[in-house]
């Protein structure tokens, strides 16, 4: 795992959601980075807004905070997978860094 990426904190989900339902769906903003590991077929699937949902409405399975001060949010998606996705938590606005899916047994144990 690349230097930054490695969580260092826990955080608790209610936490986490009392924080993100402090911002609308236009403080959620997607970066030039947050795509680049898809396809364009995943592209077509995965947009802004169905990311935003997910932030939004769905509740995480684990969220903590990495070195690089970043949020990772974990969310089970299908089975064996799970989708975890990098949040820059700021005042006024959330940047999605990046996401894409793990393996179920890859689930950090923090």
């Amino acid at each position: 795992m690349a230097y930054g990426s490695i969580i260092v904190k826990r955080v608790e989900i209610k936490e986490f959601l009392d924080t993100i339902k402090e911002y609308s769906r236009e403080e959620i903003e997607c970066t030039n980075h947050t795509f680049f590991r898809l396809s364009d077929q995943q592209k077509k699937i995965y947009t802004p807004e169905k990311l935003r949902e997910i932030i939004l409405f769905e509740t995480p399975i684990l969220v903590g905070i990495q070195e690089n001060r970043n949020y990772a949010a974990f969310y089970k998606k299908i089975e064996n997978k799970i989708l975890r996705i990098i949040l820059d938590i700021q005042i006024g606005k959330i940047n999605i860094v990046t996401f894409y899916f793990i393996n179920s047994n890859s689930l950090p144990r923090i």
